[in-house]
């Protein structure tokens, strides 16, 4: 038996559940700078619990679609971000927690310049750069103890 997921455009409203868009979009809360950069302020829900924010570079080796997704991931110690340091798309996979372990995964795919960050808790999938460099900046939790979770299904998903 196969079971599928659908990719769709990532949208901030419907991924609010799961975490944030960080995008740069509309007009710039501020003007810096003398008067040559907007900033974007303040644009993720971080948290850190007991640690601190650290930022982290991961290489990641490029997938395509349709992706086989075995296993899904959670940091209960604090939220995750992923700022791509390209401007190509990626995908991102979330599920709601039901008893412990994800539920159904929901497939998500990013627009150019955008980033997201996971709040604590949330199942979601492996790093998946579908194309670009597969470069991203992390800004994730740095303590003490557990901070990951991981869940492997008995039968995949099959995204795309």
């Amino acid at each position: 038996m196969t079971r599928h997921i659908a990719p769709k455009p990532i949208s901030a409203a419907e991924f609010e559940p799961f975490g944030d868009v960080v995008e740069a979009a509309g007009e710039p809360d501020k003007i810096i700078n003398l008067g040559l950069c907007g900033r974007f302020h303040d644009l993720a829900r971080l948290d850190f619990g007991d640690g601190r924010a650290g930022i982290s570079l991961f290489k990641s080796d490029l997938c395509s679609l349709p992706l086989v997704l075995g296993l899904m991931e959670r940091h209960p110690e604090g939220s995750q971000a992923f700022i791509p340091m390209c401007d190509n798309p990626f995908l991102v996979v979330v599920a709601h927690d039901d008893s412990g372990a994800p539920g159904r995964p929901m497939a998500f795919i990013t627009e150019p310049f955008q980033a997201v960050n996971l709040l604590r808790g949330t199942w979601h999938g492996v790093l998946t750069p579908l194309a670009g460099s597969g470069h991203f900046a992390v800004v994730d939790r740095i303590g003490d103890g557990l901070n990951l979770q991981e869940h492997s299904f008995e039968t995949p998903w099959i995204v795309g």
